[in-house]
């Protein structure tokens, strides 16, 4: 495992990749709404990402045809955008990459449309708080074990599973890089991390099972195979020597996100 430890430099060229990402992701917050095709998310993210001189690295990576992944309900990842209408009760997670200046910035979070359901709630806020746990681990010194330790006791202690077949993964010049990041494992176990490491941490927690299997139709859908709901939340994350700073950390809250917990709660 060859895991590039980022200069001074590069982590500042980071830090301008990974705030565009956040800020197209909170500009999706703010416009999305029932009724809106995931295309038209698509086109969103895109149009932004072009307008702050920066480049959608989805598009075209590994054949993958859009700007922006979206993934509804049952789907966990990799949702390609197209006439999908959001309905009320949907949950969508939207997952921005931005590669500006030879470097990428990574984060997606998980919307909700009108009035969710209690499991939709559930599998969502369960998501999230994986994340902010996992986030908690991250110093100097400690293991990738660690992380996903925290993630799977937490969401299989609330009765949701952790997605096995996706993982967080390093990030910085390259859009995937070491480490691999699981998102379950044992505490103590796995490589130290250094100060300088740059990766995301993104659980996908569903309701049901955790197996998941791929569309035949266009080899990138990935869904529950038991058909329940999943969620998901991602950021970039930097390795410091005293904990860690989250590169994608939004300025405010994200709408129909964050700031509905509490009146869905």
């Amino acid at each position: 495992m060859a895991i590039d430890i980022k200069s001074p430099k590069e982590i500042e060229q980071m830090r301008v990749a990974c705030r565009m990402a956040a800020e197209t992701l909170l500009l999706v917050g703010e416009k999305i709404r029932v009724g809106m095709t995931t295309e038209e998310i698509n086109t969103l993210v895109h149009e932004d990402t072009i307008r702050r001189g920066a480049y959608p690295a989805p598009l075209n990576y590994k054949r993958f045809p859009k700007s922006v992944c979206t993934s509804v309900n049952e789907v966990v990842c990799h949702g390609i955008p197209g006439p999908q209408v959001l309905k009320d009760g949907d949950i969508v997670n939207v997952d921005v990459t931005t590669f500006y200046k030879g470097f990428y910035g990574d984060t997606s979070a998980t919307f909700y449309l009108g009035t969710p359901s209690e499991g939709a709630r559930k599998v969502t806020e369960v998501a999230r708080e994986s994340l902010r746990r996992a986030i908690a681990i991250v110093r100097d010194g400690a293991r990738l074990g660690d992380i996903g330790h925290a993630i799977q006791e937490y969401a299989e202690a609330e009765g949701c599973s952790v997605v096995r077949d996706f993982v967080g993964h390093g990030i910085g010049r390259r859009f995937h890089e070491d480490p691999q990041v699981k998102h379950y494992g044992r505490a103590g176990t796995g490589e130290r991390l250094r100060a300088g490491m740059t990766f995301t941490i993104e659980p996908m927690v569903n309701l049901g099972g955790f197996e998941v299997e791929i569309d035949a139709s266009d080899n990138w859908t990935a869904r529950t195979v038991d058909g329940t709901l999943s969620a998901q939340f991602e950021h970039t994350i930097l390795v410091t020597k005293d904990g860690h700073e989250v590169m994608t950390e939004r300025p405010e809250p994200l709408r129909m996100s964050e700031n509905v917990v509490a009146i869905f709660a």
